[in-house]
Formats: C-alpha cells, structure tokens, sequence
C-alpha cells in the first residue's frame, strides 16, 4: 500500500511547520518504500556566491523522508527525527532540486532511510543524507 500525490501534500499540507511550507517542496512520487520532492530554486535559499543553503537541503531531506516513511506504512503516524547525517558534495546553483528519499528499513518503532539530492538536469548528487525516525503511533 502506498500513498496517492494528493494523500501525500496533504500530509505537507497538515503536518509541518509553516517555514518548512515556505520552501515550496511539492511531491512528484511516490512508491511502496520511496518518495521523490522537487525543492524549487530560490534566491532567498542562497547563501553567499549563489549556492542553495544546506540548511534548506536538510529540511528538504527530513521533509522527503517523512513522505517516504509515510508512503511505507500506507498512511502518516506521528514520527520524530532521531538522527540526520548529511553530506554535501557540490554546490546547486539557479535550480531545482529532486531529493530521492528512499526507506531502507521499516520497523514497529523506527524507520532508517537514504536521501539522495540532485540539481534538476544533473546525475551527480548535490548530497546525500541518511535519517533515522522514531515512530510514535
């Protein structure tokens, strides 16, 4: 059982915080253990020399994963960020970016996932990130 695009931004829609709806994510996929965001360009995400922030990859990730973990399970439950470990490997500069969070282990209590992120146009990741969540319900 997996999650419909539009059960899926409506768990955006109803489940984060106003500033993390700010960054614009929309859901492009998802499947039975995976969901695929797209992080639109902006120049208010840019850090000095024009590079997307880390900061707002990171919270793009931790939002992804919930998706995926939620598309998992076949519905959202309340879950929390135990652990997110990130690295960045190439700056993203005037583009959008596709972050591939995939559950690569799904428990009664916690799941484990991998984030890839890649500047749209680009096979070569941007970074990666590996999350850990605790399920709650």
């Amino acid at each position: 059982m997996t999650l419909t695009l539009a059960e899926a931004e409506k768990i955006l829609a109803d489940h984060f915080a106003p500033w993390v709806l700010d960054l614009g994510l929309a859901v492009v996929e998802t499947g039975e253990r995976h969901a695929l965001l797209r992080l639109p360009w902006s120049g208010r995400l840019a850090r000095e020399g024009g590079g997307l922030s880390g900061q707002a990859l990171m919270a793009a990730a931790d939002t992804a994963t919930v998706i995926a973990v939620s598309a998992a399970r076949g519905a959202f439950v309340p879950m929390t960020t135990v652990q997110q470990s990130t690295s960045f490997q190439r700056a993203v500069v005037g583009a959008d970016v596709l972050l591939d969070a995939r559950v690569t282990k799904l428990g009664k209590r916690m799941a484990f996932a991998d984030i890839t992120m890649a500047a749209t146009g680009s096979e070569d990741p941007a970074a990666r990130a590996s999350a850990v969540y605790a399920l709650l319900g």
